[in-house]
């Protein structure tokens, strides 16, 4: 007996580590990387002060005139800085702080921080929005009671909002062929019912962010800079709703 509860042990505890390691081999390999030309494009702004902390990626206007800011959750296996070049606008035009965060393993299920470990980064920014693009805006609805706004970027929740009274923005491409518009919909019920449902046309999945393309997504017909000002006018229109 004594050795089938050894055999049984070293079995468990291999079957374990095996599970271990291919959670760590899935979550680090094929991790979509940002694209160089629009990172330092940001880089280059001088409206924009980009600070990595390790655990986020914090852009501030320049000229420090922030009262709004966003906590925004990468979509699974893409690289924050992906991000930074489509939310500028955001940043250098609207003057809004955005704070990209790091998500465990490169997952955002993974992450089990609060918001409050992203919005003390930024001191003296009292109303905060939170929002994520694909699988990083499920874990932003999660996150959502503790914020003053939500956005949904190529997203939707798993979790029932319909009844609070948050500001909630969804914007989403006609051309995803992940986050689909059927999907989108069949998702609208779990949102409040006054949420804004904008569908950015020629958007596809990866038009959110900067790391190229997905497999199964649409092709997108919009340009960058088409992008980046559409994004910037909607989020920066649901910063302006519930800045103080």
């Amino acid at each position: 007996m004594k050795r089938v509860l050894i055999w049984i042990g070293a079995t468990l505890g291999a079957l374990i580590v095996l599970a271990v390691v291919a959670l760590l081999l899935y979550a680090n390999i094929g991790v979509m990387g940002a694209e160089p030309g629009p990172l330092q494009a940001v880089r280059d702004d001088p409206a924009i002060v980009l600070d990595d902390t390790g655990d986020s990626i914090v852009m501030s206007p320049a000229d420090g005139a922030s009262t709004v800011g966003l906590v925004f959750i990468p979509g699974a296996k893409v690289d924050p800085l992906a991000y930074a070049s489509k939310l500028s606008g955001l940043v250098a035009e609207e003057g809004v702080t955005v704070v990209i965060t790091r998500p465990t393993l490169n997952l955002a299920f993974f992450d089990l921080r609060p918001l409050s470990a992203f919005t003390d980064e930024v001191p003296g920014i009292d109303t905060w929005l939170v929002g994520g693009h694909s699988l990083g805006g499920v874990k932003a609805c999660q996150l959502a009671p503790d914020a003053d706004g939500l956005v949904l970027f190529a997203s939707y929740c798993a979790n029932d909002l319909s009844a609070s009274d948050l500001t909630v923005s969804s914007i989403s491409g006609s051309e995803d062929g992940l986050s689909t518009p059927a999907k989108i919909d069949a998702a609208r019920p779990l949102l409040p019912a006054d949420a804004e449902m904008v569908q950015i046309a020629g958007a596809a999945h990866s038009s959110f962010g900067d790391y190229g393309l997905q497999p199964g997504d649409g092709t997108p017909s919009i340009s960058d800079p088409d992008m980046i000002a559409r994004l910037t006018e909607l989020v920066g229109a649901a910063a302006a709703s519930v800045a103080p």
